[in-house]
């Protein structure tokens, strides 16, 4: 499996991303991509599932993030977000129907303060 941060080509794999870092601007380790959420229809990267939190991988949660919010730092091998621990620990709560819900979307969308991916 190639690394995001090994490969010269401007695609990458899902299966690259999943386990890739994630970093404040100030170099704090957030926690790591999950999975990535894609959009059926448009074939945009909706979310990317970050897990954070918890020890070695128990007690960890997981919440989506807007991809939009990600950008690749070659020099971190991994993603940036100005999304804070704060944030993502107050993201608003999601039920099981989340994946379908536009209204939920938006509002994450909008508590992360950019337009939702459909617009």
């Amino acid at each position: 499996m190639t690394h995001p941060a090994t490969s010269s080509s401007s695609m990458v794999s899902s299966a690259d991303v999943n386990g890739t870092a994630v970093y404040s601007p100030n170099g704090e380790h957030l926690g790591h991509i999950d999975h990535l959420m894609i959009d059926k229809e448009s074939g945009v990267i909706a979310y990317a599932v970050m897990g954070f939190g918890g020890f070695l991988g128990m007690a960890e949660d997981h919440h989506p993030i807007p991809w939009k919010k990600l950008n690749y730092d070659p020099s971190l091998g991994g993603f940036v977000t100005d999304i804070t621990r704060e944030q993502l620990e107050g993201a608003p709560p999601r039920d099981e129907n989340w994946r379908d819900d536009r209204n939920w979307g938006a509002a994450t969308y909008n508590y992360y303060g950019i337009p939702p991916y459909w617009m």
